[in-house]
């Protein structure tokens, strides 16, 4: 995608992930407008980026996603890029009971909130002369962590989706890309610190320089073999490592 002269909705835009993007595309002149549920967090990223935006959004809320949509499109026009990266991650035991609520809220932020919120500025977005949807999966999506079975599920789940998009809009003026991270330190899990997790603005320098670019996926440099397992030793695979992560 082109990195400059752009009008981007970023989710998720207060903390983590959202938040370095949405700072390191304000950096470089774009108008970017950042979505949450938290009105104080948006306010303070407002505040340390003069000229950015922000609009509270639920998007695990289909009622939300259509009256923001709404909103979006009256207030800004030139809106063609939307970065789907609102997301949750919990813990859950597949051996045993799961909870229901949990798990469906985890579906309807991680995978239908996503699904929802493009639908209903997929035709806004065709309109415009370039376009760009990315989604922020994960590396889970490829090599599923037993002890977070129903997140990995939801990215998988939302890698399967960005790829029959991508293929619907062929030839259109809408491209896709995903972002699939490794495990960086941000407070998903509430959890900093780790030095197993890639720090948070390393791993905007380099998904940045992938976004760049037309590739599909953007995968640091890092997590490249994990990507690459899929094929007929994964279950081999994803045992070894689910292993060294329990062990660790």
């Amino acid at each position: 995608m082109k990195l400059n002269d752009n009008t981007i909705l970023i989710t998720g835009g207060a903390s983590g992930i959202g938040r370095g993007l949405a700072e390191a595309f304000h950096k470089l002149g774009n108008k970017v407008i950042i979505a949450g549920r938290r009105k104080a967090w948006l306010d303070e990223v407002v505040a340390a980026n003069p000229g950015m935006d922000a609009i509270e959004l639920d998007v695990a809320d289909p009622t939300s996603i259509n009256a923001v949509a709404q909103t979006l499109i009256a207030r800004y026009p030139a809106l063609n890029v939307l970065i789907n990266n609102a997301g949750i991650m919990t813990f859950d035991d597949a051996a045993g009971r799961i909870d229901e609520a949990a798990s469906r809220r985890l579906i309807d932020t991680n995978l239908l909130g996503p699904v929802l919120l493009t639908s209903a500025l997929i035709e806004h977005l065709k309109r415009q002369s370039r376009a760009t949807i990315i989604y922020n999966s994960s590396i889970l999506a490829f090599v599923p962590m037993a002890p977070s079975a129903i997140y990995s599920a939801t990215k998988a789940a939302l890698h399967s989706y960005a790829l029959s998009q991508r293929f619907l809009l062929r030839g259109t003026n809408v491209s896709v890309q995903e972002i699939a991270p490794p495990w960086v330190d941000t407070d998903i899990i509430q959890k900093r610190g780790d030095p197993r997790a890639m720090p948070v603005d390393v791993f905007i320098a380099e998904t940045m320089q992938g976004l760049a670019t037309e590739a599909p996926e953007v995968v640091v440099e890092a997590v490249r073999a994990l990507r690459a397992n899929p094929g007929p030793e994964e279950h081999a695979f994803v045992d070894g490592f689910n292993a060294s992560m329990i062990a660790n």
